[in-house]
């Protein structure tokens, strides 16, 4: 079976030094920096930004607007809703003490790792050095300030614990005591938690 080719729209903005996948599509203003590596059969909708060195796995859907910052990694198959902006440095400034500008040499960058098959909410912020977890789900605008676990329900500000999340999308939420939920899923029927990896 012969792959297609990427698409890469006129207006988006592709360093020759990035690499894009088969089958992936750039839609228009997006911007992919030097070094970037984007997975086969991605999206990036309008005016994402990938930022240079930023890797990305297979079948990763990263929706308008949204901002991939240097030192982020995305593992396949994750959903990455509109306006989500990720970030990497934890004590950024735009001048040194003396009032001249920062440079690279200034500031560390703070890696970010999103596991397979996991769902970031519209306008949620993540902050550097977190890992959020397989099949994880994070609610619309929630700050995530702390790592998520695997099929973890997180939501608000900062980012807190509600539910466990099917990889069906079914959010499943947590006894009114704070157990966490056991049993099969009302959409799908798979236990959760699973006792072995679903398939992608």
């Amino acid at each position: 079976m012969n792959e297609q080719p990427a698409r890469i729209h006129p207006t988006a903005d592709v360093a020759a030094s990035a690499v894009i996948g088969p089958g992936t599509s750039v839609w228009n203003q997006a911007q992919v920096r030097d070094g970037a590596r984007i997975g086969s059969n991605c999206v990036l909708g309008k005016n994402a930004y990938v930022d240079a060195g930023v890797q990305m796995g297979d079948r990763v859907k990263i929706q308008n607007n949204v901002s991939v910052y240097q030192g982020v990694t995305i593992e396949d198959g994750v959903f990455v809703g509109p306006h989500v902006c990720f970030t990497n440095d934890k004590v950024p400034r735009a001048i040194n003490r003396d009032g001249s500008a920062k440079t690279d040499a200034d500031w560390e960058v703070s890696p970010t790792l999103v596991r397979r098959g996991a769902a970031l909410g519209a306008n949620s912020t993540i902050l550097p050095g977190v890992s959020i977890g397989r099949w994880a789900m994070v609610g619309s605008g929630s700050v995530v300030t702390r790592d998520v676990l695997d099929y973890e329900l997180v939501v608000g500000n900062p980012a807190r614990r509600i539910g466990t999340a099917c990889p069906c999308g079914e959010p499943l939420r947590d006894a009114d005591d704070g157990s966490p939920f056991e049993g099969d899923c009302p959409r799908c029927g798979d236990r959760m938690p699973p006792t072995g990896e679903a398939g992608l």
